[in-house]
């Protein structure tokens, strides 16, 4: 295909995301178990007269909610998509490997503790503890990549690490005793409730600065890519190039597991489906498309399982699952049939 047909095919799939995302943003603000006019919604944005239920409900619990779940879907999608080129593994991804089981049981034992003791904890807190479980669960995968050589045993590694986190957690959940702490239980199955504008600030600016260092960084994934060699041999510095991958991939899996829990397929799937739409894997463009791609994924899961079955409201690990496993499923069958070609 050539060049400009091509380019043309990107800004069009890029388009498609940016329509998409905002359409569903302002879907997850409009529709809900309460029934609110578009008109009162517009009403509230214009600055007129308006219900005080409607405008609480509105501004206060499904405009932060639909935020949060714009910057935390692209954030996992984005980190699924660095881990599936560190690894250069399709099937990578932060649920997968164990990472945010991770997050989930360091932040699970700090609130604990500190709980325990009746002693508050900030946003920013959360993401410093996420982080350090991101990174310990992804420093016992590193250290099995270098005795396995084989991906699948890799994988199976990390999915073992994740079980076991899973279960420390659930331990530590069930035999808490303090009300507040028993209710982890509902954020450890993943969901975007509850969010506040101090969240959503929190997290804007972790993941604003994360994405903006990843895209300044899409040269460089370009040459890794198409191999270390290749990428050492025109001035790309592999070692720190890695490392950078590992922390970029580790921080923004570390703030969605911290505000909204561990959340399912979204990092596999996404990366893969946004592929399939480009054409192609260049970074420069997949790095905005997965965001995006991650974005309205995630509005879309958050908007079913807050609306099909409401007022009773699904977590969203539970929708993203039912999505996103079949899209896994494709990416294995396909792997398959290309190796036996």
């Amino acid at each position: 295909m050539p060049k400009d047909k091509r380019n043309i095919r990107y800004r069009s799939a890029l388009f498609l995301l940016t329509v998409g995302s905002i359409l569903f943003f302002f879907g997850n603000v409009i529709f809900g178990s309460i029934s609110i006019s578009i008109w009162d919604v517009i009403g509230i944005f214009t600055g007129q007269e308006a219900d005080i239920a409607y405008r609480r409900i509105i501004v206060d619990i499904r405009l932060p909610r639909a935020t949060a779940a714009f910057l935390l879907g692209g954030a996992l999608a984005l980190s699924g998509y660095l881990l599936q080129t560190f690894f250069h593994n399709p099937i990578a991804g932060p649920f997968v490997l164990g990472i945010s089981s991770g997050s989930k049981l360091a932040v699970s034992l700090v609130m604990v503790f500190l709980l325990g003791k009746s002693v508050s904890i900030s946003s920013s807190g959360l993401i410093v503890a996420a982080f350090v479980g991101a990174l310990s669960s992804m420093g016992f995968v590193l250290l099995m990549s270098r005795q396995v050589r084989s991906m699948s045993l890799l994988v199976v590694g990390g999915v073992m690490i994740g079980y076991i986190c899973t279960a420390v957690t659930d331990f530590v959940i069930t035999f808490a005793e303090d009300a507040d702490i028993v209710n982890l239980h509902n954020w450890s199955r993943g969901s975007f409730s509850g969010m506040s504008w101090e969240y959503v600030a929190m997290m804007a600016a972790v993941v604003a600065v994360t994405v903006w260092i990843v895209f300044f960084l899409s040269k460089p994934i370009s040459a890794y890519q198409l191999g270390e060699s290749y990428a050492e041999n025109i001035g790309v510095d592999v070692c720190r190039l890695r490392i950078l991958l590992i922390l970029l991939s580790s921080l923004l899996s570390a703030c969605v597991v911290a505000y909204a829990g561990p959340i399912s397929f979204v990092g596999i799937a996404v990366p893969h489906l946004v592929k399939l739409l480009l054409g192609t894997s260049e970074p420069i463009w997949m790095i905005p498309s997965c965001f995006l791609g991650g974005s309205m994924f995630c509005l879309i899961c958050d908007l079913i399982a807050r609306t099909v079955f409401a007022p009773t409201e699904l977590s969203i690990s539970t929708v993203t699952a039912v999505f996103g496993a079949p899209v896994v499923l494709w990416v294995l069958v396909r792997q398959k049939n290309e190796r036996q070609l």
